[in-house]
């Protein structure tokens, strides 16, 4: 096993180190993140493994304050006549009584550059190229280790990208990678260990190996989120309540179901929110706008009449049953109650068991509450929606993630996939429902392909958005 390469993250004040890191490690509590300046005092690192082996050591430093003065200070140290290299210059600099007092935080940037493999220095790509950045880049380069111009807080449209290009070129630096820590594109971390691999050519395979775990972790992260929506879809488009067809327990009845599917939509969120680690508050699921009750229709969804001709068995052939077999299975809208007794009767103990009370509670004018249409296609929209923004929000980000409601056309439009329709049918594949859940294998499939049908939606394009 070969040591993990070491990375010293460096650069001025308040550029976005620590959030860079937060974002590197996805580690939302990582350090202190705060607009005051040199919030990082002390020297922190991080590891990323690969299989349980260290591949990287990242170190965050403290920011450069006056690289002004400290370059003026190394220039009076030189004696005349000396030819020392750059880390023989730090190097006499640190064992000084000025690398302990002034210059105490400096000292410590330099320390650990001079202990590490390589540095990644971190610009705030709004801020206009002064001398003190370009001071720093000198004192940071006589430490003789490669140095990665990393170019944060590029997602907005404030920044001096082209500015910073062209002075870094003249320096020349000319590998650099543009990042944002607060929204990172999907390849950003990609190009940050590529370009890396360009300036140590011994980190290659390490630096080959976290591209493909992360890449890897990615798509686990979409497939795993794919199948929290599902899981959620399934609950509410299986759930149904029975309620008494009159206005006081029909209203209560709605107002439950809807803070019933409220609250099993924000437990998506919370799961989807662990499963990219980031806090429960990270993001808010909002009021469920359009939602309302179902009436009793799904009773004679083709899943149920097909689940009925199979349960009737014989009884479908025989008497007054076979014509309400055939009724049911043209919509049975205007059957009349002779028919429906019929048809249970003929079908046997069993079926009476699994439909004579949703059957004989229709025609007493009692109703089935189910969850309509149109919500079930928002509620997939809309974690759909926050599955994607979480792929593309960094660890640094610190402002609650708020979702513009879907296109309307869009979710009114949409066909509902098939095994949504299917749950209509089974009750029993709802965690909601009060008659008790059961995941057997034909549930199993259900999620799987509409996970899968979820996924078959395009991925986000990757890349920095202009």
């Amino acid at each position: 096993m070969t040591s993990p390469l070491k990375l010293a993250v460096v650069g001025h004040t308040n550029v976005g180190k620590t959030s860079l890191l937060r974002t590197l490690t996805r580690d939302g509590e990582f350090g202190e993140v705060s607009p005051r300046a040199s919030t990082t005092r002390h020297v922190e690192g991080a590891r990323l493994s690969v299989d349980g082996e260290s591949l990287l050591e990242l170190y965050d430093t403290p920011g450069l304050e006056d690289a002004i003065a400290l370059l003026e200070h190394l220039e009076r140290l030189d004696r005349p006549g000396e030819r020392l290299d750059g880390p023989a210059r730090l190097g006499r600099f640190l064992d000084g009584g000025e690398a302990r007092l002034r210059f105490e935080q400096e000292a410590k940037v330099l320390r650990q550059l001079l202990a590490s493999d390589a540095g990644l220095y971190v610009i705030d790509a709004r801020e206009p190229v002064l001398a003190k950045y370009r001071d720093e880049l000198a004192v940071l380069s006589m430490s003789g280790r490669p140095l990665l111009p990393v170019l944060n807080f590029v997602a907005g449209g404030q920044h001096r990208e082209d500015d910073w290009n062209a002075a870094l070129a003249r320096l020349g630096l000319h590998a650099r990678v543009a990042f944002d820590s607060v929204a990172p594109p999907l390849d950003s971390e990609r190009r940050l260990y590529q370009s890396l691999a360009l300036l140590l050519d011994k980190a290659r395979g390490p630096l080959q190996r976290l591209i493909d775990d992360h890449e890897a972790q990615r798509h686990s992260r979409r497939q795993a989120g794919a199948r929290l929506i599902a899981e959620l879809l399934l609950d509410c488009a299986a759930c149904r309540q029975s309620v008494e067809a009159a206005a006081a327990p029909e209203q209560q009845a709605l107002q439950q179901l809807r803070t019933l599917i409220r609250q099993r939509e924000q437990r998506c969120v919370e799961a989807l929110l662990r499963l990219h680690a980031f806090a429960p508050g990270d993001a808010d699921a909002g009021d469920l706008p359009l939602l309302d009750g179902r009436w009793g229709d799904d009773l004679f969804n083709p899943e149920t009449l097909r689940q009925l001709g199979i349960k009737v068995g014989g009884g479908m052939a025989a008497g007054a049953a076979t014509g309400a077999g055939i009724d049911l299975l043209v919509g049975g809208i205007t059957l009349g109650a002779a028919a429906l007794l019929g048809a249970l009767a003929g079908g046997g103990l069993q079926t009476a068991r699994n439909y004579g009370g949703r059957l004989l509670g229709k025609l007493r004018g009692g109703h089935e509450l189910t969850v309509d249409d149109a919500v079930l296609r928002l509620l997939a929209l809309r974690q759909g929606q926050l599955l994607e923004a979480l792929a593309a929000r960094g660890h640094a980000a610190t402002a609650t993630l708020r979702l513009a409601p879907p296109d309307a056309a869009q979710w009114r439009d949409a066909p509902l996939p098939e095994p949504l329709r299917k749950a209509r049918a089974h009750p029993e594949w709802s965690r909601l429902a009060p008659g008790g859940f059961r995941d057997g294998a034909e549930r199993q499939d259900a999620l799987a392909q509409l996970a899968a049908q979820l996924l078959a939606r395009p991925e986000p394009p990757q890349g920095r958005p202009r």
